[in-house]
């Protein structure tokens, strides 16, 4: 039966949330002893690749430490999240009223996060967040279930301004989408820059998502700033590279950002991207043993590079096993599973890295330069960087 059980839940799992509801209560029933694992993550639209590097990665750790959680089998469950906010409260509910999970893994969209955040700080179920940088969740609205195995918006751009200012840059213009994630990730290189002896001569903004850069990248030209430091991702940040090469800016105004402006793009950004410097708590070309096992391994099962985003997971189900492993897979024994968590040191392809008070990675940033489709790592923007975490109060 274990098998025809196990076949049934993948099947559901793949299939969706139709499938799931009718299955799953059932196999739940009959297999109590199991850890009931949830994914709430974006499987479909824009960010659905980085969700899947996100399963993949945490599904390997687990599988290196044996497959079980403190001994316990698993059972999966999966909700796509569609990276709507507003889909957010519900969506995190059908994992923990309906699929009774012990655990929500999610998200990648910060609107989306604070759905599961509510969810998790009601009914206080462990949920562990593999990407979503929005500071509340690990600031004003932390809680002591909540861990965050990423990254807060404003944390590698806290590494950026010092670097900029090393390298002789006193004037920046600061550019960056008009919502939360470019304001937070503002807020770390205000920080850091005017904190080193910089001057924000001009703070930037376009609507988001909008990517008609001219006008502001003419307006960049006539202020003739020492360098431009901002905050884009995905097909945006392509765009808004190609752009400011196409500008004539390129080679006259050095150009720098979180890390996320490189990450992922550098094939549709071209040569456009070649000496745009970065901060980041990660790099492919990572030159240590523990990163080139880790990218080997992960190529081998998957038959694709990982990205930041696989690390990430893969630092979620390391957590997740070390805590099932303290409390032998009792994951009801609250306090000692949260202070196994609060005291791990993970052994990342990032490099190691310990969990803050407020349940953020206390992580070294790297600093990058693009070099024909590579974000090559020069050097360390900061060690063992922490998010202040202000406004946490652990209740």
């Amino acid at each position: 039966m274990t098998t025809r059980r196990l076949v049934l839940t993948r099947s559901a799992a793949i299939v969706g949330a139709a499938s799931t509801g009718l299955l799953l209560p059932q196999i739940v029933r009959a297999q109590s002893g199991k850890v009931r694992v949830g994914f709430m993550l974006p499987y479909t639209g824009t960010y659905a690749q980085l969700g899947v590097a996100i399963e993949n990665g945490v599904r390997m750790a687990i599988d290196e430490k044996g497959g079980k959680l403190g001994g316990r089998e698993i059972e999966w469950f999966k909700v796509d999240d569609e990276s709507e906010p507003s889909k957010g409260v519900e969506n995190a509910n059908k994992l923990v009223q309906r699929d009774k999970v012990d655990v929500i893994i999610g998200t990648v969209h910060s609107g989306v996060q604070m759905g599961i955040q509510k969810v998790a700080r009601d009914s206080g179920v462990l949920s562990l967040i593999p990407n979503a940088g929005v500071l509340a969740a690990t600031g004003a609205l932390c809680a002591p279930n909540v861990f965050r195995t990423s990254f807060t918006n404003s944390q590698p751009t806290l590494a950026l301004g010092k670097a900029m200012v090393d390298r002789g840059h006193k004037k920046a213009v600061w550019i960056t989408w008009n919502y939360s994630a470019g304001a937070e990730a503002f807020a770390g290189f205000k920080e850091s820059y005017t904190k080193a002896g910089g001057t924000i001569v001009k703070e930037l903004a376009v609507p988001f998502p909008s990517v008609e850069f001219q006008a502001l990248l003419t307006e960049i030209a006539s202020i003739k700033p020492d360098a431009v430091a901002c905050f884009f991702a995905g097909g945006g940040a392509a765009k808004f590279i190609r752009d400011y090469a196409a500008a004539g800016l390129k080679g006259k105004i050095p150009l720098y950002g979180s890390g996320f402006l490189t990450e992922g793009v550098l094939d549709a950004a071209g040569p456009a991207a070649d000496g745009i410097v970065t901060t980041m708590h990660y790099s492919d070309s990572l030159d240590t043993p523990r990163n080139k096992q880790f990218r080997t391994a992960y190529a081998s099962q998957f038959k694709m590079q990982p990205d930041v985003y696989a690390v990430q997971g893969y630092d979620t189900g390391l957590l997740l096993t070390m805590g099932a492993a303290a409390v032998k897979g009792d994951l009801n024994n609250k306090k000692a599973l949260y202070a196994a968590m609060e005291g791990a040191t993970i052994d990342s392809p990032r490099g190691k890295w310990k969990m803050s008070k407020s349940h953020n990675p206390i992580q070294d940033m790297y600093l990058r330069v693009v070099e024909n489709k590579e974000n090559k790592v020069i050097g360390v923007a900061a060690k063992a960087l922490a998010d202040s975490g202000a406004g946490c109060k652990m209740g």
